[in-house]
Protein backbone atom coordinates (compact mmCIF):
# COMPACT_ATOMS: atom_id res chain seq x y z
CA UNK A 1 0.00 0.00 0.00
CA UNK A 2 1.35 3.46 -0.83
CA UNK A 3 2.55 5.91 1.81
CA UNK A 4 -0.30 8.28 0.82
CA UNK A 5 -2.89 5.59 1.52
CA UNK A 6 -1.28 4.76 4.86
CA UNK A 7 -1.15 8.39 6.00
CA UNK A 8 -4.75 9.02 4.94
CA UNK A 9 -5.93 5.94 6.79
CA UNK A 10 -4.16 7.09 9.95
CA UNK A 11 -5.90 10.45 9.68
CA UNK A 12 -9.31 8.80 9.36
CA UNK A 13 -8.59 6.50 12.31
CA UNK A 14 -7.73 9.57 14.40
CA UNK A 15 -11.03 11.15 13.38
CA UNK A 16 -12.92 7.93 14.16
CA UNK A 17 -11.25 7.74 17.57
CA UNK A 18 -12.48 11.25 18.30
CA UNK A 19 -15.96 10.17 17.26
CA UNK A 20 -15.93 7.15 19.59
CA UNK A 21 -14.62 9.31 22.40
CA UNK A 22 -17.40 11.83 21.80
CA UNK A 23 -19.98 9.05 21.91
CA UNK A 24 -18.61 7.92 25.27
CA UNK A 25 -19.35 11.42 26.57
CA UNK A 26 -23.00 11.09 25.60
CA UNK A 27 -23.20 12.50 22.09
CA UNK A 28 -25.27 10.68 19.48
CA UNK A 29 -23.30 8.93 16.72
CA UNK A 30 -24.57 11.46 14.19
CA UNK A 31 -23.45 14.47 16.21
CA UNK A 32 -20.19 12.84 17.24
CA UNK A 33 -19.31 11.82 13.71
CA UNK A 34 -19.91 15.30 12.41
CA UNK A 35 -17.40 16.70 14.91
CA UNK A 36 -14.70 15.10 12.76
CA UNK A 37 -12.91 17.50 10.44
CA UNK A 38 -13.85 17.51 6.78
CA UNK A 39 -10.81 16.47 4.80
CA UNK A 40 -9.81 18.60 1.83
CA UNK A 41 -7.23 17.17 -0.51
CA UNK A 42 -5.93 17.96 -3.96
CA UNK A 43 -5.54 14.46 -5.36
CA UNK A 44 -3.36 13.97 -8.43
CA UNK A 45 -5.09 13.06 -11.66
CA UNK A 46 -4.21 9.50 -12.61
CA UNK A 47 -3.75 8.49 -16.24
CA UNK A 48 -3.82 4.68 -16.37
CA UNK A 49 -2.05 3.01 -19.28
CA UNK A 50 -4.48 2.56 -22.14
CA UNK A 51 -3.85 -1.20 -22.22
CA UNK A 52 -4.42 -1.87 -18.51
CA UNK A 53 -7.19 -4.29 -17.56
CA UNK A 54 -9.30 -4.91 -14.49
CA UNK A 55 -8.95 -8.66 -14.98
CA UNK A 56 -10.87 -11.55 -16.55
CA UNK A 57 -14.66 -11.39 -16.43
CA UNK A 58 -16.96 -13.93 -14.86
CA UNK A 59 -20.68 -14.40 -15.46
CA UNK A 60 -23.39 -15.35 -12.98
CA UNK A 61 -27.18 -15.44 -13.11
CA UNK A 62 -28.51 -13.03 -10.49
CA UNK A 63 -32.14 -11.94 -10.33
CA UNK A 64 -33.30 -10.91 -13.81
CA UNK A 65 -29.74 -10.62 -15.15
CA UNK A 66 -26.77 -12.63 -16.30
CA UNK A 67 -24.19 -10.36 -14.69
CA UNK A 68 -20.67 -9.86 -16.03
CA UNK A 69 -18.25 -8.95 -13.26
CA UNK A 70 -14.58 -8.83 -12.33
CA UNK A 71 -13.49 -10.62 -9.15
CA UNK A 72 -10.06 -9.75 -7.74
CA UNK A 73 -8.22 -10.32 -4.49
CA UNK A 74 -8.35 -13.15 -1.96
CA UNK A 75 -11.59 -15.16 -2.29
CA UNK A 76 -11.98 -15.30 1.49
CA UNK A 77 -11.23 -11.62 2.08
CA UNK A 78 -13.73 -9.00 3.23
CA UNK A 79 -15.80 -8.01 0.21
CA UNK A 80 -15.92 -4.63 -1.51
CA UNK A 81 -18.38 -4.07 -4.37
CA UNK A 82 -17.56 -1.21 -6.75
CA UNK A 83 -20.41 0.26 -8.81
CA UNK A 84 -19.92 2.45 -11.86
CA UNK A 85 -22.28 4.98 -13.38
CA UNK A 86 -23.19 6.50 -16.74
CA UNK A 87 -21.49 6.96 -19.13
CA UNK A 88 -18.76 4.85 -17.58
CA UNK A 89 -18.03 1.18 -16.90
CA UNK A 90 -15.95 -1.12 -14.72
CA UNK A 91 -12.70 0.40 -16.01
CA UNK A 92 -13.30 3.42 -13.82
CA UNK A 93 -11.92 1.14 -11.10
CA UNK A 94 -8.96 -0.23 -13.04
CA UNK A 95 -6.43 1.31 -10.62
CA UNK A 96 -8.63 1.15 -7.53
CA UNK A 97 -9.14 -2.62 -7.59
CA UNK A 98 -5.43 -3.52 -7.27
CA UNK A 99 -5.01 -1.13 -4.34
CA UNK A 100 -7.87 -2.80 -2.52
CA UNK A 101 -6.97 -6.38 -3.37
CA UNK A 102 -3.37 -5.81 -2.27
CA UNK A 103 -4.80 -4.71 1.09
CA UNK A 104 -6.47 -8.12 1.45
CA UNK A 105 -9.96 -7.27 0.21
CA UNK A 106 -11.98 -9.25 -2.31
CA UNK A 107 -13.11 -6.79 -4.98
CA UNK A 108 -16.26 -7.38 -7.04
CA UNK A 109 -16.85 -5.00 -9.97
CA UNK A 110 -20.04 -5.70 -11.98
CA UNK A 111 -21.30 -4.19 -15.18
CA UNK A 112 -24.67 -2.58 -14.45
CA UNK A 113 -27.76 -3.53 -16.44
CA UNK A 114 -27.42 -2.18 -19.95
CA UNK A 115 -23.60 -2.09 -19.89
CA UNK A 116 -20.86 -4.40 -21.12
CA UNK A 117 -21.49 -8.13 -21.10
CA UNK A 118 -24.34 -8.02 -18.57
CA UNK A 119 -27.55 -9.29 -20.19
CA UNK A 120 -31.19 -9.76 -19.27
CA UNK A 121 -32.15 -13.42 -18.90
CA UNK A 122 -35.47 -12.85 -20.67
CA UNK A 123 -36.49 -10.78 -23.63
CA UNK A 124 -39.79 -10.17 -21.83
CA UNK A 125 -38.23 -8.29 -18.89
CA UNK A 126 -38.83 -4.59 -19.06
CA UNK A 127 -35.70 -2.56 -19.79
CA UNK A 128 -36.04 -0.45 -16.69
CA UNK A 129 -33.42 1.97 -15.37
CA UNK A 130 -35.15 3.19 -12.20
CA UNK A 131 -33.06 3.37 -9.03
CA UNK A 132 -34.82 0.58 -7.12
CA UNK A 133 -34.32 -1.86 -9.99
CA UNK A 134 -30.60 -1.13 -10.24
CA UNK A 135 -30.20 -1.44 -6.46
CA UNK A 136 -32.14 -4.70 -6.44
CA UNK A 137 -29.63 -5.96 -9.02
CA UNK A 138 -26.84 -5.36 -6.50
CA UNK A 139 -28.65 -7.34 -3.81
CA UNK A 140 -29.37 -10.15 -6.29
CA UNK A 141 -25.67 -10.29 -7.19
CA UNK A 142 -24.69 -10.52 -3.51
CA UNK A 143 -27.22 -13.32 -3.04
CA UNK A 144 -25.94 -15.21 -6.08
CA UNK A 145 -22.35 -14.92 -4.87
CA UNK A 146 -23.36 -15.87 -1.30
CA UNK A 147 -22.08 -12.55 0.05
CA UNK A 148 -23.92 -11.71 3.26
CA UNK A 149 -22.39 -8.27 3.75
CA UNK A 150 -20.00 -6.00 1.85
CA UNK A 151 -18.58 -2.52 1.74
CA UNK A 152 -20.19 -0.76 -1.24
CA UNK A 153 -18.64 2.15 -3.10
CA UNK A 154 -19.62 4.01 -6.24
CA UNK A 155 -20.12 7.20 -8.20
CA UNK A 156 -22.92 8.57 -10.38
CA UNK A 157 -25.54 5.77 -10.79
CA UNK A 158 -23.24 3.66 -8.64
CA UNK A 159 -23.31 6.14 -5.75
CA UNK A 160 -27.10 6.32 -5.95
CA UNK A 161 -27.24 2.53 -5.85
CA UNK A 162 -24.93 2.48 -2.83
CA UNK A 163 -27.19 4.96 -1.02
CA UNK A 164 -30.33 3.00 -1.91
CA UNK A 165 -28.91 -0.33 -0.75
CA UNK A 166 -27.71 1.26 2.50
CA UNK A 167 -31.13 2.85 3.10
CA UNK A 168 -33.26 -0.20 2.25
CA UNK A 169 -30.97 -3.10 3.19
CA UNK A 170 -28.55 -1.73 5.82
CA UNK A 171 -27.82 -5.24 7.10
CA UNK A 172 -26.10 -5.99 3.77
CA UNK A 173 -23.70 -3.04 4.07
CA UNK A 174 -20.63 -3.05 6.27
CA UNK A 175 -19.85 0.50 5.14
CA UNK A 176 -20.31 2.71 2.10
CA UNK A 177 -18.46 5.31 0.05
CA UNK A 178 -20.65 7.58 -2.09
CA UNK A 179 -19.31 10.20 -4.48
CA UNK A 180 -21.59 13.28 -4.48
CA UNK A 181 -23.19 12.02 -1.26
CA UNK A 182 -26.91 11.46 -0.80
CA UNK A 183 -28.45 11.35 -4.29
CA UNK A 184 -31.50 9.13 -3.80
CA UNK A 185 -34.16 10.32 -6.26
CA UNK A 186 -37.54 11.69 -5.23
CA UNK A 187 -39.41 11.93 -8.54
CA UNK A 188 -42.01 14.35 -7.17
CA UNK A 189 -39.32 16.67 -5.81
CA UNK A 190 -37.60 16.55 -9.21
CA UNK A 191 -40.55 18.44 -10.68
CA UNK A 192 -39.40 21.59 -8.93
CA UNK A 193 -37.55 23.92 -11.34
CA UNK A 194 -33.94 24.83 -10.63
CA UNK A 195 -32.17 28.13 -11.31
CA UNK A 196 -31.31 28.52 -15.01
CA UNK A 197 -27.60 27.85 -14.54
CA UNK A 198 -28.35 24.58 -12.73
CA UNK A 199 -30.92 23.58 -15.36
CA UNK A 200 -28.32 24.15 -18.06
CA UNK A 201 -26.07 21.54 -16.41
CA UNK A 202 -28.73 18.86 -16.97
CA UNK A 203 -29.25 19.60 -20.67
CA UNK A 204 -28.73 15.96 -21.67
CA UNK A 205 -31.59 14.79 -19.45
CA UNK A 206 -33.99 17.10 -21.29
CA UNK A 207 -32.56 15.95 -24.62
CA UNK A 208 -33.24 12.35 -23.60
CA UNK A 209 -36.83 13.30 -22.82
CA UNK A 210 -37.48 13.72 -26.55
CA UNK A 211 -37.75 11.14 -29.31
CA UNK A 212 -35.06 13.06 -31.16
CA UNK A 213 -32.83 12.61 -28.10
CA UNK A 214 -33.42 8.88 -27.99
CA UNK A 215 -32.60 8.51 -31.67
CA UNK A 216 -29.65 10.85 -31.37
CA UNK A 217 -28.16 8.91 -28.47
CA UNK A 218 -28.67 5.59 -30.26
CA UNK A 219 -26.90 6.92 -33.34
CA UNK A 220 -24.10 8.86 -31.64
CA UNK A 221 -23.57 7.27 -28.24
CA UNK A 222 -19.76 7.26 -28.46
CA UNK A 223 -19.45 10.91 -29.44
CA UNK A 224 -22.21 11.84 -26.99
CA UNK A 225 -20.58 10.09 -24.05
CA UNK A 226 -17.14 11.44 -24.86
CA UNK A 227 -18.66 14.92 -24.67
CA UNK A 228 -20.15 14.08 -21.26
CA UNK A 229 -16.73 12.90 -20.06
CA UNK A 230 -15.19 16.22 -21.08
CA UNK A 231 -17.95 18.33 -19.53
CA UNK A 232 -18.08 16.36 -16.28
CA UNK A 233 -14.29 16.22 -15.84
CA UNK A 234 -12.75 19.22 -17.63
CA UNK A 235 -9.32 18.77 -15.98
CA UNK A 236 -9.02 15.06 -16.75
CA UNK A 237 -6.78 14.55 -19.78
CA UNK A 238 -7.82 11.05 -20.83
CA UNK A 239 -6.61 9.62 -24.11
CA UNK A 240 -8.66 8.03 -26.90
CA UNK A 241 -7.63 4.50 -25.92
CA UNK A 242 -8.88 5.03 -22.37
CA UNK A 243 -12.25 6.21 -23.63
CA UNK A 244 -12.59 3.46 -26.24
CA UNK A 245 -11.88 0.80 -23.64
CA UNK A 246 -14.99 1.96 -21.79
CA UNK A 247 -17.03 2.85 -24.88
CA UNK A 248 -17.25 -0.83 -25.81
CA UNK A 249 -19.63 -1.19 -22.83
CA UNK A 250 -22.13 1.08 -24.60
CA UNK A 251 -22.58 -1.50 -27.37
CA UNK A 252 -24.77 -3.56 -25.02
CA UNK A 253 -28.07 -4.17 -26.88
CA UNK A 254 -30.09 -2.80 -23.95
CA UNK A 255 -27.89 0.22 -23.26
CA UNK A 256 -29.95 2.90 -24.97
CA UNK A 257 -33.25 1.65 -23.53
CA UNK A 258 -31.87 1.56 -19.97
CA UNK A 259 -30.26 5.00 -20.15
CA UNK A 260 -33.28 6.69 -21.71
CA UNK A 261 -35.67 5.09 -19.22
CA UNK A 262 -33.49 6.07 -16.28
CA UNK A 263 -33.55 9.77 -17.11
CA UNK A 264 -37.16 9.88 -18.23
CA UNK A 265 -38.22 8.09 -15.04
CA UNK A 266 -36.30 10.58 -12.92
CA UNK A 267 -38.19 13.42 -14.59
CA UNK A 268 -41.52 11.68 -14.08
CA UNK A 269 -41.99 11.16 -17.82
CA UNK A 270 -42.06 7.35 -17.71
CA UNK A 271 -43.39 5.06 -15.02
CA UNK A 272 -41.41 2.52 -13.08
CA UNK A 273 -42.39 -1.11 -12.63
CA UNK A 274 -45.10 -2.08 -10.13
CA UNK A 275 -42.69 -4.59 -8.57
CA UNK A 276 -40.57 -1.69 -7.29
CA UNK A 277 -43.41 0.62 -6.26
CA UNK A 278 -43.15 -0.06 -2.52
CA UNK A 279 -39.38 0.38 -2.55
CA UNK A 280 -39.76 3.69 -4.39
CA UNK A 281 -42.41 4.81 -1.92
CA UNK A 282 -39.92 4.29 0.90
CA UNK A 283 -37.14 6.02 -1.02
CA UNK A 284 -39.35 9.02 -1.76
CA UNK A 285 -39.40 9.64 1.99
CA UNK A 286 -35.64 10.26 1.76
CA UNK A 287 -34.68 7.76 4.47
CA UNK A 288 -31.59 8.30 6.59
CA UNK A 289 -28.54 6.05 6.27
CA UNK A 290 -27.22 4.48 9.45
CA UNK A 291 -24.26 2.42 8.21
CA UNK A 292 -20.71 3.81 8.48
CA UNK A 293 -20.24 6.14 5.51
CA UNK A 294 -17.74 8.37 3.77
CA UNK A 295 -18.96 10.80 1.13
CA UNK A 296 -16.79 12.57 -1.42
CA UNK A 297 -17.33 15.93 -3.05
CA UNK A 298 -15.48 17.05 -6.18
CA UNK A 299 -15.41 20.00 -8.54
CA UNK A 300 -18.34 18.43 -10.41
CA UNK A 301 -20.55 19.07 -7.37
CA UNK A 302 -19.97 22.81 -7.37
CA UNK A 303 -21.26 24.54 -4.25
CA UNK A 304 -22.55 21.18 -2.93
CA UNK A 305 -19.01 19.77 -2.73
CA UNK A 306 -18.79 20.58 0.98
CA UNK A 307 -21.50 18.00 1.72
CA UNK A 308 -23.35 20.32 4.11
CA UNK A 309 -26.62 19.86 2.26
CA UNK A 310 -26.82 16.11 2.93
CA UNK A 311 -24.61 15.41 5.96
CA UNK A 312 -27.67 15.08 8.21
CA UNK A 313 -28.88 12.10 6.16
CA UNK A 314 -25.97 10.01 7.43
CA UNK A 315 -26.79 9.24 11.05
CA UNK A 316 -24.07 6.66 11.75
CA UNK A 317 -20.28 7.10 11.81
CA UNK A 318 -19.60 9.55 9.02
CA UNK A 319 -16.86 11.56 7.34
CA UNK A 320 -16.81 13.79 4.27
CA UNK A 321 -13.93 14.55 1.94
CA UNK A 322 -13.43 17.12 -0.78
CA UNK A 323 -11.18 16.45 -3.77
CA UNK A 324 -10.19 19.75 -5.36
CA UNK A 325 -9.28 19.65 -9.04
CA UNK A 326 -11.12 16.36 -9.63
CA UNK A 327 -14.20 15.93 -11.81
CA UNK A 328 -17.07 13.44 -11.74
CA UNK A 329 -15.22 10.20 -12.50
CA UNK A 330 -13.50 10.21 -9.12
CA UNK A 331 -12.26 6.58 -9.07
CA UNK A 332 -10.46 6.93 -12.40
CA UNK A 333 -9.26 10.50 -11.89
CA UNK A 334 -8.14 10.01 -8.28
CA UNK A 335 -7.78 6.25 -7.67
CA UNK A 336 -5.54 6.62 -4.62
CA UNK A 337 -7.98 8.96 -2.88
CA UNK A 338 -10.97 6.77 -3.74
CA UNK A 339 -9.24 3.58 -2.56
CA UNK A 340 -8.17 5.34 0.62
CA UNK A 341 -11.77 6.32 1.35
CA UNK A 342 -12.88 2.70 0.95
CA UNK A 343 -10.12 1.37 3.20
CA UNK A 344 -10.92 4.03 5.76
CA UNK A 345 -14.67 3.35 5.66
CA UNK A 346 -13.90 -0.34 6.11
CA UNK A 347 -11.67 0.47 9.09
CA UNK A 348 -14.25 2.88 10.49
CA UNK A 349 -16.84 0.10 10.44
CA UNK A 350 -14.47 -2.33 12.18
CA UNK A 351 -13.74 0.19 14.91
CA UNK A 352 -17.40 1.13 15.28
CA UNK A 353 -18.48 -2.49 15.63
CA UNK A 354 -15.69 -3.23 18.10
CA UNK A 355 -16.95 -0.35 20.20
CA UNK A 356 -20.48 -1.74 20.12
CA UNK A 357 -19.27 -5.20 21.02
CA UNK A 358 -17.45 -3.98 24.11
CA UNK A 359 -19.68 -1.10 25.15
CA UNK A 360 -23.12 -2.39 24.19
CA UNK A 361 -25.74 -0.52 22.17
CA UNK A 362 -25.92 3.25 22.25
CA UNK A 363 -28.85 5.51 21.69
CA UNK A 364 -29.40 6.67 18.13
CA UNK A 365 -31.48 9.71 17.23
CA UNK A 366 -34.69 9.31 15.28
CA UNK A 367 -33.92 9.56 11.54
CA UNK A 368 -34.43 13.04 10.16
CA UNK A 369 -36.36 13.13 6.91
Amino acid sequence: MSRNVTLARRQLFRETARTVAAVSFGLSPAVAALTCATARAAAPVARPPSGSSIGPLKQIEAGVLDVAYADAGPPDGPVVILLHGWPYDIHSFVEVAPLLSSAGLRVIVPYLRGFGATRFLSGETRRNGQQAAVARDAIALMDALHIRQATLAGFDWGARTVDVVAALWPERCKAIVAVSGYIIVNVEANQKPLPPEAEHGWWYQYYFATERGRRGYAANRRAFNKLIWKEASPSWKFDDATFERTAAAFDNPDHVAIVIHNYRWRLGLEAGEPAYQELERRLAQQPSISVPAITIGSDFDGAAADGAGYARKYVGPYAHRILAGIGHNVPQEAPQAFATAILDAHGMADQYHRYHRYQGPIDRPAPSE
